[in-house]
């Protein structure tokens, strides 16, 4: 991706530094996929998270080449959550409606948000209530280093899809899912889940197939680094590693094979009319 010089959005609340401690809550592309390793291999999954406060604890301390890495982590998120905004402007111009930006805030270790308090162990997260995506940027590191989704257009998929949660809250779909969830058993509700997931990825691949028409922004070999990152956090991909075995009724966001399907689907046809997970065969 050649994102340098690009425009940069403004709505974004950076908290960087002032999070500590806090609980690991669900959330986002990253449901804690260190702790759950750990879990099922039997150690205490929340010897992580005070791993990760020691170490926002010493982010006080950053080297000139942690703080430069750390800037442009900064600056590359800021701009492709500016290109979320122009694309998801034009496409809700189109449909006859009005797009309201969300907010992204950046944050260490741990923040508190409308949905409640979540460290960074949860990964990315979208929050309904706040309308806001929450992100540690040290995730960055995590795809490539543990889950092996190196690239920057992985790290754009992981905003993308956030984003594409906003686009889910101001379409009304994600109250209709919130609101079967006590009438539903917990199988029956995870199915649910890992369609509005997988709607999230087709959106992050219709964003990508708006970006494919902006001279060199995407560069040849950046679908397949979002694909790779699609596959890496699929649910049963992450369970095998985790687990050794897999276990559908578990599912919340789908298997690698559904994810990259609904992204490549939301690259090729560029059509939100294409999106609707809920009531397709595939």
């Amino acid at each position: 991706m050649r994102w340098q010089g690009r425009r940069e959005s403004t709505n974004v609340d950076d908290r960087r530094g002032s999070g500590r401690g806090g609980l690991v809550v669900g959330g986002g592309i990253g449901t804690i996929v260190i702790a759950l390793l750990v879990y099922f291999l039997g150690g205490d999954p929340s010897q992580v998270v005070n791993m990760q406060q020691q170490t926002g604890a010493e982010q006080g301390q950053l080297s000139p080449e942690q703080e430069a890495r750390q800037k442009e982590a900064a600056s590359f998120t800021k701009v492709v959550l500016a290109e979320t905004e122009d694309v998801w402007n034009k496409v809700f111009r189109d449909m006859g409606q009005q797009y309201q930006e969300p907010t992204l805030v950046m944050f260490t270790d741990a923040v508190q948000s409308a949905c409640g308090q979540a460290s960074a162990a949860s990964g990315p997260f979208y929050c309904p209530a706040d309308h806001q995506v929450y992100i540690d940027l040290s995730f960055y590191d995590e795809l490539k280093n543990n889950l092996n989704a190196p690239g920057d257009m992985a790290m754009a998929y992981v905003i993308a899809h956030e984003v594409g949660h906003h686009v889910q809250n101001l379409l009304g779909v994600s109250q209709k899912v919130q609101s079967m969830r006590s009438r539903l058993s917990e199988a029956e509700y995870n199915k649910l889940s890992v369609k509005l997931e997988l709607q999230a990825d087709f959106y992050a691949g219709l964003w990508a197939h708006y970006m494919k028409g902006i001279a060199d922004f995407i560069e040849p070999g950046d679908i397949e680094e979002a694909l790779n990152a699609a596959n890496a956090i699929g649910d049963d991909r992450l369970q095998q590693q985790s687990r050794g075995y897999v276990v559908p009724d578990a599912f919340t966001h789908g298997t690698s094979a559904q994810r990259m399907y609904w992204f490549k689907k939301g690259f090729e046809t560029g059509d939100i009319r294409q999106g609707d997970t809920f009531n397709s065969a595939q």
